[in-house]
């Protein structure tokens, strides 16, 4: 059985594909080569990150692939009920990556909260005095109020890392049930507490310090976070999106920069991938990376593994 792993796979997840007996191929296809490569090639599997989709046409064109897998979470970049529904499989690997955007949120809130983001950027041009006294107006995450809008497994982890360095936190989703947060705090040192997601988006988001977004792109393509949400959250808040593009309003979240209604922003994800706009990059209160949330080796080990072992699990050894 051909496998295209088409935005790459780990070593770890070709090796078990590979001594299961399937033939792994990694090389990048373009996305209008894609249909013609998949049936030359006769693939039936098909691995995909956030670079490719498999939209209806593709599906339909392509009557030999079986499934579709996704490393990673999100599925917007696949016609998931559509392929479903005429009998393919897709798969994805929700837990693999919670880990490592959990860290990489955590990391944007430090730089934040002392403007790292602008200091690396001016530290070669600027004056050390000037930079010295411009910077000298940091805050600390303990003790801070951070409200988790999409309580999954990415947010649950974040909880944990944020709840272990002293921050308060709250969550937001549509399901309210009381959710168990396992700490791990090293040396060997476990312990567990319990927080009951609320309903009320801006109930939450009113007196939050900060704010990490980590839900889905919105049927409809509109923001969750606008000008609106903006106008009712206090002074000096904080928000990190490493979650979907669109789901902030960009234009308004600049606005809203300039009033200093909000402090700064981190910014992982963006409306127009991979060319976000030069106001967000150049902006000196926004810390932006490039959607680089899941992208650690440890992930990528566990992303590879987790897809060739549903893959395995589904076709058998070849």
């Amino acid at each position: 059985m051909n496998v295209l792993a088409n935005d790459g796979i780990s070593k770890a997840g070709i090796n078990a594909l590979e001594n299961a007996g399937y033939n792994v191929i990694t090389s990048k296809v373009e996305q209008e080569n894609l249909v013609d490569y998949i049936n030359s090639e006769k693939i039936e599997v098909l691995l995909v990150r956030s670079a490719t989709t498999a939209r209806k046409e593709l599906i339909d064109a392509c009557p030999e692939l079986k499934l579709i897998g996704r490393g990673g979470v999100g599925m917007d970049n696949i016609d998931v009920e559509y392929a479903r529904s005429i009998g393919r499989l897709v798969i994805n690997t929700p837990a693999a990556s919670s880990q490592s955007v959990a860290e990489l949120v955590l990391g944007h809130m430090c730089a934040i909260s002392r403007s790292l983001n602008d200091s690396y950027k001016q530290m070669e041009s600027a004056d050390f005095k000037t930079l010295k006294k411009q910077y000298a107006k940091g805050i600390e995450l303990r003790g801070k109020k951070l409200v988790i809008v999409g309580f999954g497994r990415i947010g649950q982890s974040l909880a944990s890392y944020a709840l272990g360095i002293g921050m308060n936190v709250s969550a937001v989703d549509m399901f309210s049930n009381p959710i168990s947060i396992k700490l791990n705090l090293g040396n060997g040192i476990e312990t567990k507490t319990t927080i009951t997601p609320s309903s009320n988006m801006m109930e939450e988001l009113k007196d939050a310090d900060y704010i990490s977004l980590h839900i889905p792109k919105q049927a409809d393509g509109s923001a969750v976070l606008g000008a609106k949400e903006f106008d009712q959250m206090k002074n000096g808040v904080r928000i990190v999106n490493a979650a979907r593009g669109g789901v902030i309003n960009e234009s308004d979240l600049i606005d809203a920069l300039n009033s200093g209604k909000i402090a700064s922003v981190a910014l992982d994800v963006f409306e127009n991938e991979p060319t976000p706009s030069q106001d967000l990059l150049s902006h000196p209160l926004i810390a932006c990376t490039p959607h680089i949330g899941a992208a650690t080796l440890e992930a990528q080990d566990r992303i590879g593994t987790e897809l060739a072992e549903k893959i395995i699990t589904e076709f058998g050894q070849k």
